[in-house]
């Protein structure tokens, strides 16, 4: 019973955590997306950098725009962020019962946290087009989750399902880096109680996070290639695209973004926003670990406090 309570404290920490940083985060992530989307037509691109993207929603009154789809994309946050750590923390301690090791290796680790996430990813992949397309469509024009989604086929309410999928690779190396470090960590100042219902051993906020962002920071660089043509597929279409319609399909396929990206802005196109990208996701990831990792033990004392109420009061109907 305590490997599930504690897997379920995980899972709960760690989605109370996505939830508060991609709020704090969101207007940075709006422009970073609205950025990363646009390709150049002619040489030429509306937005040098994400300051641009701001002082568009500045000059024009629509700041509280950078807030759009913001709703959809914290259900989606909090959701797959529940599922994954759940999943990743339930598999790695059966991995250990039935290995009957005391710790686990990284080949392993990135197993367990490749298929955490592409199963996540498969639930709540509606959320995630439908957030990207509400984030990047023109200030003040953005749709609801629902109108956003039924302006489409069902399939491509699954738009980037592939390229996503395959991204379960960042955050596998992002959780297996800072798992591994902080196993190394933990064990340095590992205390003697070692009682069955003790609360795990927590990290300092400061360790959190210094882990969460060198973690985090690392994947990014290595996967962002494949992060910028996710956003270019499911970005929404902008009224004033010159781009014809054949050229816009292909642009939705994997191979398609790849190609207009080489096409147009060349070797360094793949790496455009990357800079914003590694502020955003490191800030994010970090801040989600440091939270997760400051209220992982209170979670853990309210569940078990909750268990051991509703034995109690399950014991008392059953002698009354």
């Amino acid at each position: 019973m305590a490997f599930n309570m504690e897997s379920l404290a995980e899972a709960a920490s760690g989605a109370i955590g996505s939830l508060l940083s991609t709020t704090i985060l969101y207007p940075l992530d709006t422009c970073k997306s609205k950025y990363q989307a646009e390709l150049q037509v002619h040489g030429q691109s509306k937005y040098r950098n994400t300051l641009d993207v701001l002082l568009e929603a500045i000059s024009s009154r629509q700041v509280i725009s950078l807030y759009q789809g913001l709703g959809t994309k914290n259900v989606q946050s909090f959701i797959s962020s529940f599922i994954y750590f759940y999943g990743y923390d339930f598999f790695k301690k059966l991995y250990l019962k039935k290995s009957g090791f005391k710790s686990i290796g990284t080949r392993a680790n990135l197993i367990i946290a490749v298929v955490a996430g592409a199963f996540t990813v498969i639930i709540t992949q509606p959320l995630d087009t439908a957030s990207s397309r509400m984030q990047t469509s023109d200030f003040g024009k953005s749709k609801g989750f629902w109108k956003t989604l039924s302006e489409g086929t069902w399939s491509e309410a699954f738009d980037g399902l592939g390229i996503s999928i395959i991204l379960t690779s960042n955050p596998a190396i992002q959780y297996t880096a800072f798992d591994q470090f902080k196993q190394r960590m933990l064990k340095k100042k590992m205390k003697s109680n070692r009682e069955v219902e003790s609360s795990p051993e927590s990290l300092s906020a400061f360790s959190a996070f210094v882990l969460g962002a060198v973690s985090k920071c690392s994947a990014t660089c290595i996967t962002y290639p494949l992060i910028r043509c996710k956003v270019m597929i499911q970005a929404a279409e902008s009224e004033g695209n010159a781009e014809d319609e054949a050229e816009l399909k292909a642009r939705k396929t994997i191979s398609g973004s790849l190609h207009a990206i080489w096409k147009k802005e060349g070797l360094m196109g793949f790496f455009k926003g990357l800079q914003p990208q590694i502020l955003k996701t490191v800030l994010s990831s970090a801040l989600l670990l440091m939270i997760k990792e400051k209220i992982s033990k209170t979670t853990w004392v309210l569940l078990l406090a909750v268990r051991r109420y509703l034995f109690l009061t399950r014991a008392r109907l059953k002698s009354s």
